[in-house]
């Protein structure tokens, strides 16, 4: 259903630092830089799934109310990998690795990137 994401940030070079540690955790790779954006990928993918982007309109990128994206963890060790990862590169906490009431093996970290993006990182397999 979803072709690409796309985060905004005021600063690229941090967002690229923050992204860089966070995204391996889950299989994510920098696959491809410009002056306004980097795009992450699978290794194999051939389209950036996730772009980090300087707003095309040159205004500040702000957060979106109510908005996150959720990105598939293979395991709940990658969930909590996601976690730390992110708060020892300038995220913030927004919700610890652990299971949630959605159902029974839903394992979910939250996480607000530098910028304020909120991303979380879920495995939905039963261990």
């Amino acid at each position: 259903m979803l072709l690409y994401i796309t985060l905004g940030t005021n600063d690229l070079l941090q967002a690229g630092r923050f992204y860089d540690a966070v995204l391996p955790t889950l299989g994510y790779r920098r696959q491809r830089e410009a002056e306004e954006e980097i795009g992450y990928s699978a290794n194999g993918d051939t389209r950036c799934r996730l772009w980090v982007v300087t707003p095309v309109n040159k205004r500040s990128a702000t957060i979106g109310n109510g908005s996150m994206v959720a990105l598939q963890a293979e395991s709940r060790a990658d969930v909590d990998a996601f976690y730390a990862a992110a708060l020892a590169n300038g995220g913030t906490d927004e919700g610890e690795p652990g299971l949630r009431s959605y159902h029974a093996s839903f394992y979910a970290a939250y996480v607000r990137d530098p910028d304020g993006n909120k991303i979380s990182a879920v495995c939905e397999k039963p261990e």
